[in-house]
């Protein structure tokens, strides 16, 4: 598969600076959700590079160090869960990509956004659904997106070990859901979504 294809038609129109944008941490429960924003050099061909979820953490390790050192631009922005409680997680997400395109130095002449959706902007742009499988810079942007998410919901279960962020990095997990239950909501909770209260937990354990 030619991950390529849609840079290499915009190489061909001239734009230079095309910037991949991805999120990862949507569905999470807690923490931030992160974007990173990463721009290819014309002509970069990153073999085996395709949608982190599909990756292995061996794997993105290695290639988050390829990903920096051959990309002209790369940056990781988020949004915290008290943004994600007042805008909901679908601005959210938008938000955290369109830091990344504000960045000094950032400078896209063109952008490739993972997903169907995206904010009012002057770059043109694509929004690509499943485009992290199939553009190489979105790619790259879900695995520094996902590398910089875990180690930072690893490093929060070093504070909080309660809720096995260590292995579930925030999602909803029967862990997950039981520390919510004994030990309550954290300050990296997002509040506004469902995290079962006692109550909640029990009437659903009787089911």
């Amino acid at each position: 598969m030619n991950r390529l294809q849609i840079e290499e038609a915009l190489w061909d129109e001239q734009y230079s600076r095309i910037m991949g944008l991805d999120e990862v941490g949507r569905g999470c429960l807690s923490g931030p959700v992160v974007a990173a924003g990463v721009i290819l050099k014309p002509g970069t061909q990153i073999k085996g590079l395709r949608d982190s979820k599909q990756l292995s953490l061996e794997q993105r390790l290695t290639f988050e160090k390829k990903i920096k050192t051959k990309s002209l631009y790369w940056t990781i922005q988020w949004c915290e869960p008290s943004v994600i409680d007042e805008i909901n997680i679908l601005q959210a997400s938008l938000k955290a990509m369109q830091k990344c395109t504000q960045q000094p130095g950032a400078d896209p002449d063109y952008l490739l956004i993972d997903g169907k959706h995206y904010r009012d902007t002057i770059y043109p742009h694509q929004c690509l659904v499943g485009g992290d499988d199939r553009s190489l810079s979105i790619a790259a942007a879900s695995v520094l997106a996902k590398v910089h998410r875990d180690n930072r919901m690893k490093k929060l279960h070093e504070q909080f070990p309660h809720y096995g962020w260590d292995t579930n990095v925030g999602y909803p997990t029967k862990q997950h859901f039981e520390g919510l239950k004994k030990y309550g909501i954290t300050r990296h909770h997002r509040r506004s979504f469902r995290l079962r209260t006692d109550k909640e937990w029990d009437e659903s354990s009787n089911h």
